[in-house]
């Protein structure tokens, strides 16, 4: 018998047949007075600022940034450490590690620096000669390299960087620099306390994190974990890495790691996939992983849950699509990447790339949805650096490189990025990219981490461009006349990453976007709303529709604008002016081509007017000699997380 159901059917029917006085009514605080409590609830506040909760502020930062404590970074010269790392995003001025004065335009927010969890502290022993490194036949090879310096040394750590990749370094070396030994313990405590040291809530905001680099045979499957908590939770763990012996490439080890420091701890965990430009058509697989497993309801249920985010833009290129991908994308090519796989051992095939980009990954995720019932590709987009020289730097006239080796100087655009027998990806291919902006309520490790889970989050190429991207039903002109289009946004829709359920009769998802450009940045050319859908008969499409245009130009029936916003960059200056394009651009539009009964997502991509990439900085100010095939000027950009749309929801 249920002894609490049956009190309550007692209670309900003693109410019900024996109606008490208003005065039976009465609480501890004696009889209620409507006139008085009236008074008391004045209702909606004067301020529009007051009484509201929804996400208001923007927060810049990025979740993937190196310092010389992971093996590559510091084999390739880096000396910074955290306290360095964390100084510059805040705003310092610092000196770089070839010796240069350096200092962001405006501080972060918020920072992820995510060293690399295998062999932590390698590199400082190596380029030292420690004892147990000289006792290792390989170790003594790499250290004695180090000793000669110049090609000696540049040998040596393109050998090491080389044995990892092809997870060939010597066991006993790798134990030495795994969790559990005393070198290994002593840098993870030291980087959650300098964390938790340089973490200001409301001022700055240091997440812990680190990278897991899963790196078989080249392909690039990297991911970047997240914690939401602070060094007292991260020190009852320690990271997962991925070389053998006591390592593991298997991303579901990655999502088991996560689910048991949640459950360790009582803390909170994500993870964040990187481009997948370079993995060689394995980081988004639709039948089978690189492991041999297969892409079934366990894995798709666990990377959705474990991967809500991806890193759509960073130095080794642009991840959005790709011209063989988008044929009708004229800003489809930007920024491409597409030669092999991380270290060149595997050139690229067409086959390959709708399992790298993120556009594809959307829209077979709905084709996997429909298959399982869970989407795992359903991720938010986010922008980083992916910097090994402890400088978070995404602007083209401060782009400090990939690594200390190719700092500014006259010669770095020459320097191949990676070189093979099959090729070449050169240096003034790599890209200076990218940033993330959150949307949260407040500038804390809680805030924002909640703000990645929930996808209210979008990725840029560097510029600090505002974006607000909402979805509902009922969005119309008029809901723009207001400065804080957030407050209509909320109120009637979702925000980007949100979910629309099944439309009501007759209507058709509308949107309201709006972008202001960087207050410091060029002018903006257009938005572009980008939809991709499942059909009746399991195949995916995708439509470009320009939203919003500038300078008068007129979008055609088609929902295009086929003029080009113009170009004012002066090629012998390496400057602009913003005389073309718009400071903001703001619409509401609603989709022409709805089908109420297919599964479809949308995001925003907003377009800069063309100005100088970082190559031509370099050559007018450094001097350096640029050759013919390098892109001189592009048109930087934000895509924003999608918002979807499933009738079945």
């Amino acid at each position: 018998m249920n002894i609490r159901n049956d009190l309550l059917k007692v209670l309900f029917l003693s109410a019900t047949l024996l109606p008490l006085p208003v005065a039976a009514m009465a609480s501890d605080m004696g009889t209620p007075d409507p006139e008085v409590i009236k008074g008391l609830y004045p209702g909606k506040a004067y301020s529009p600022y007051a009484q509201r909760t929804f996400p208001s502020q923007i927060f810049w930062g990025e979740t993937h940034l190196h310092t010389g404590v992971s093996l590559d970074a510091g084999l390739f010269g880096n000396i910074l450490g955290h306290e360095d790392a964390y100084r510059f995003a805040r705003g310092e001025e610092i000196t770089s590690s070839t010796g240069l004065p350096v200092k962001l335009s405006r501080p972060l927010d918020w920072l992820v620096i995510a060293d690399h969890s295998d062999m932590m502290g390698i590199a400082f022993d190596i380029q030292r000669g420690a004892p147990n490194i000289m006792a290792n036949p390989k170790g003594k090879e790499w250290a004695e390299g180090f000793q000669k310096g110049g090609e000696a040394a540049g040998k040596a750590a393109f050998d090491l960087i080389t044995n990892f990749s092809q997870m060939t370094i010597p066991e006993e070396l790798v134990k030495q620099y795994s969790p559990g030994s005393s070198v290994y313990n002593s840098l993870w405590d030291d980087i959650t306390r300098t964390a938790d040291k340089y973490n200001e809530p409301g001022r700055f905001t240091a997440l812990i994190g680190y990278e897991w680099t899963s790196v078989p045979k080249g392909f690039n499957l990297h991911r970047n974990v997240i914690l939401r908590d602070d060094g007292v939770r991260a020190r009852q763990v320690i990271p997962l890495t991925t070389q053998p012996p006591l390592g593991t490439q298997d991303p579901l080890d990655l999502y088991q790691w996560l689910e048991d420091y949640e459950s360790k701890t009582g803390g909170q965990a994500l993870a964040i996939s990187h481009n997948g430009n370079l993995s060689n058509g394995w980081l988004f697989p639709m039948e089978e992983t690189y492991a041999g497993g297969t892409v079934d309801k366990n894995y798709v249920e666990l990377r959705a849950k474990w991967e809500p985010l991806y890193e759509v833009t960073q130095i080794k290129g642009d991840g959005e699509t790709h011209p063989f991908l988008s044929p009708d994308d004229e800003f489809a090519n930007y920024e491409t990447l597409d030669k092999g796989n991380l270290d060149l051992t595997e050139l690229k095939k067409d086959d390959m790339l709708q399992r790298e980009y993120a556009r594809q990954a959307l829209k077979n995720g709905l084709v996997l949805e429909e298959k399982f019932g869970t989407n795992p590709y359903k991720f938010g987009m986010v922008g980083a650096t992916d910097s090994h020289t402890g400088l978070a730097t995404a602007e083209e006239d401060n782009f400090f490189g990939k690594s200390t080796s190719v700092e500014p100087s006259a010669t770095r655009v020459a320097h191949p990025f990676v070189k093979s027998e099959l090729g070449a990806i050169e240096g003034y291919e790599l890209s200076a990219s990218g940033y993330q902006a959150v949307w949260a309520a407040e500038n804390t490790r809680e805030a924002i981490f909640d703000a990645m889970e929930r996808k209210e989050t979008y990725a840029t190429t560097g510029p600090r461009i505002m974006v607000r991207f909402f979805g509902g039903w009922e969005f119309e002109e008029n809901d723009l006349r207001s400065r804080e289009p957030a407050f209509i946004g909320y109120q009637e829709g979702v925000p980007m990453g949100g979910n629309l359920s099944q439309a009501p009769s007759g209507e058709a998802p509308s949107f309201m976007v709006y972008a202001l450009r960087d207050p410091i940045g060029a002018n903006l050319d257009r938005i572009q709303i980008i939809k991709g859908w499942l059909d009746k008969d399991g195949k995916t499409h995708e439509a470009i529709y320009d939203v919003a245009v500038s300078d008068g130009r007129t979008i055609g029936e088609d929902g295009r604008c086929k003029e080009p916003v113009g170009n004012t960059v002066d090629l012998e200056a390496a400057t602009w002016t913003n005389t073309i394009g718009a400071s903001e651009l703001m619409t509401t539009w609603s989709d022409p081509d709805f089908d109420p009964n297919v599964k479809a997502f949308y995001y925003a991509r907003i377009l800069e007017i063309p100005t100088p990439r970082w190559v031509l900085y370099d050559k007018v100010l450094l001097g350096a000699e640029i050759p013919n095939e390098a892109e001189l000027i592009h048109q930087e950009r934000a895509y924003t997380s999608p918002i979807w749309y499933n009738p079945e929801s």
